[in-house]
C-alpha cells in the first residue's frame, strides 16, 4: 500500500535533505518530489542520494506546480517569500503543507491564513514534539504562577542562522504572554543595555545567542521571590525536528481546510 505522497521544497539544504530522509524511513510516506530554487548547483541529483538515505529516483527540480499532481503533502522550511508562493499553488490544487519557514512577519501570516482557507496547513516555527510541549507548559506555567515570576526566554542557535530571535523564541515568548493575558507585542524586550532602570511588572525579556554550530536551545525561565523554573529544551540534531514534520504531515493528509499548529498534531488545542 503507498503510503501519503509528499514532495519537499528547498530538498537540497540542509533541513531539506533531513525532510528528504525523514520520508525516505517513514513507511507511510512516499517521496514523489523534490524541488530547489532555479539555478541551485544540486539540481538533478538525486534527492535521497544527497540525503545520504539511498537512490530514490526522485530528481531535484525548480518546478512544483507539476509535481502537484501526485502529493497529498508538501514539506516546506525554506524562506518567507519562497514558502508564500508554494502555498498559493497548493492553495489552487488542493496540497496540504507543512511548514516549518521562520522569519515570518505579520503580513506572512496573515496571507498564510487567508490562502488556509483553501486547503489544511500546519504551520510552526518548530516542529519538534519536544519543543511544542515545552510551548504548552510554558503557557500553563506563566499562567499557574502568576504576575509575582519574572519571564525571560533564552535561545541559542548555530552562527548561520539568519533571523532572531528564533521563530521558537518568539512563540515561547508569545505563550508566555497568553499565559499571563498579555499581548507580547505590547511587553517583549528584546535588548538592554546602558542604565535601564528596574524591570518592569509586565514586561517579556527575550535574549539570543549565535555560536558555533549549536542546533537549536532554548529556555523559558521563571524567577520569583526565593526560587525560580527553567524549563529548557536542546535539540541534538535536525532529525527531531524532520520526525516531527513526518508526523504532521501523517496528520494533515486530507484534513478540511485550515490553519493548523503542531499544538493541533499533539491534540493539545482540544481542536
Amino acid at each position: 500500500m503507498a503510503g501519503i505522497g509528499v514532495v519537499v521544497a528547498g530538498a537540497a539544504g540542509r533541513m531539506g535533505r533531513r525532510l528528504v530522509a525523514a520520508v525516505a524511513e517513514d513507511p507511510g510516506l512516499e517521496l514523489k518530489g523534490a524541488v530547489e530554487a532555479a539555478g541551485h548547483p544540486e539540481l538533478g541529483r538525486d534527492a535521497g542520494t544527497l540525503a545520504g538515505v539511498r537512490e530514490l529516483n526522485v530528481k531535484i527540480t525548480d518546478a512544483l506546480a507539476p509535481l502537484l499532481a501526485g502529493a497529498g503533502v508538501v514539506m516546506d522550511f525554506t524562506s518567507p517569500e519562497s514558502t508564500l508562493k508554494n502555498l498559493e499553488l497548493c492553495a489552487k490544487s488542493g496540497v496540504a503543507m507543512v511548514i516549518g519557514t521562520t522569519g515570518l512577519g505579520e503580513a506572512h501570516k496573515a496571507r498564510a491564513a487567508e490562502l488556509a482557507r483553501s486547503v489544511a496547513v500546519v504551520l510552526s516555527p518548530n516542529m519538534s514534539v519536544g519543543v511544542n510541549l515545552l510551548f504548552y507548559l510554558t503557557r500553563r506555567a506563566a499562567e499557574i504562577l502568576g504576575a509575582g515570576f519574572d519571564i525571560e526566554v533564552v535561545e541559542a542557535h548555530h552562527r548561520l542562522k539568519k533571523d532572531a530571535p528564533s521563530g521558537t523564541a518568539l512563540k515561547l515568548a508569545e505563550m508566555a504572554a497568553a499565559g499571563r493575558g498579555w499581548k507580547l507585542s505590547e511587553t517583549g524586550r528584546y535588548c538592554r543595555e546602558g542604565m535601564i532602570g528596574e524591570r518592569p511588572e509586565r514586561e517579556i525579556g527575550v535574549q539570543t545567542l549565535r555560536a558555533g554550530d549549536i542546533v537549536g536551545d532554548h529556555t523559558v525561565l521563571l524567577a520569583g521571590p526565593g526560587e525560580r523554573i527553567e524549563l529548557t529544551h536542546r535539540a541534538h540534531s535536525r532529525d527531531t525536528f524532520a520526525k516531527g514534520a513526518a508526523r504532521a504531515a501523517h496528520w494533515v493528509a486530507g484534513r478540511p481546510p485550515g490553519l493548523y499548529d503542531m499544538q493541533d498534531v499533539l491534540g493539545l488545542t482540544g481542536r
